[in-house]
């Protein structure tokens, strides 16, 4: 038997720390909860991407009383650019999410589904997404998924 050892790497940080156009994204990620369709859950999550042409698009959670058809934020932002810009990669992602009184204190990461469309769109695009995981308590700043997703399903996988 032999013990492994993953690690992600990430960086913590402060609002005022980001530059500039980091700061704008996790702002309007920050905004984009405020489309969250989320009556069961009273969870609101927010997602912004970034194109490489500098054009940013939001992403907000949608839910359903049939809750497998809901939709995260992160996904809903990725899949409406892939729909309207498919020749532009995404290079970066902001997500944030509050609860019935405020955003939450620790930064939101995405859910497994959503690591698993980020991975393809990396996959897709040769290349890692900048990601920032906003929370009250600060900004996790992910250099690629595959820090947040160190056993990762690709297709190679299956050849």
């Amino acid at each position: 038997m032999k013990n492994i050892t993953l690690e992600s790497k990430m960086t913590m940080c402060q609002m005022d720390e980001l530059s500039a156009d980091d700061r704008r994204l996790v702002e309007k990620a920050m905004e984009a909860t405020q489309n969250s369709y989320s009556p069961y859950s009273h969870f609101r999550v927010g997602a912004c991407i970034r194109l490489e042409d500098g054009e940013e698009i939001i992403g907000a959670n949608q839910e359903n009383a049939a809750f497998p058809v809901g939709l995260c934020a992160e996904r809903t932002a990725i899949f409406a650019a892939q729909a309207q810009r498919p020749d532009q990669p995404i290079v970066a992602l902001a997500i944030t999410a509050r609860n019935q009184r405020d955003f939450v204190d620790d930064p939101v990461a995405p859910c497994g589904s959503c690591r698993q469309v980020i991975l393809e769109i990396e996959q897709r695009y040769g290349r890692p997404i900048h990601i920032l995981l906003h929370g009250k308590s600060g900004i996790y700043v992910v250099e690629g998924i595959r820090n947040l997703l160190p056993l990762c399903f690709v297709d190679e996988a299956m050849r």
